[in-house]
């Protein structure tokens, strides 16, 4: 998923993780490979967030799980290795607080 800068915000005080900006050089390589989303790079390597169903009832907020696309190739962090889509536990609230 793409995210608003707010969106982006509230992750990244949720996820020790750096976004991508969408201007760097390697953001067409992503898209083409991965699709039209907002990127984090972590201590695991490239990652995603995608959009979660709220199963609650009461959860009217929109949530997103981390998915890790690529991980590192060694602990230099200097070489991504891509891979099969995996959802990590990470659940990222995404809801905006809304102040009247």
């Amino acid at each position: 998923m793409k995210m608003n800068s707010a969106q982006i915000e509230r992750t990244l005080h949720q996820l020790q993780a750096e976004a991508i900006p969408v201007e760097h050089p390697v953001m067409p390589q992503l898209e083409r490979l991965f699709g039209e989303h907002t990127y984090f790079l972590d201590g695991n390597g490239l990652n995603i967030v995608e959009p979660v169903e709220a199963e609650k009832e009461k959860s009217n907020g929109q949530q997103g799980v981390v998915v890790n696309i690529a991980s590192w190739t060694d602990a230099s962090t200097a070489s991504l290795e891509p891979h099969p889509p995996e959802s990590t536990d990470l659940v990222i609230d995404l809801e905006i607080d809304r102040r009247h």
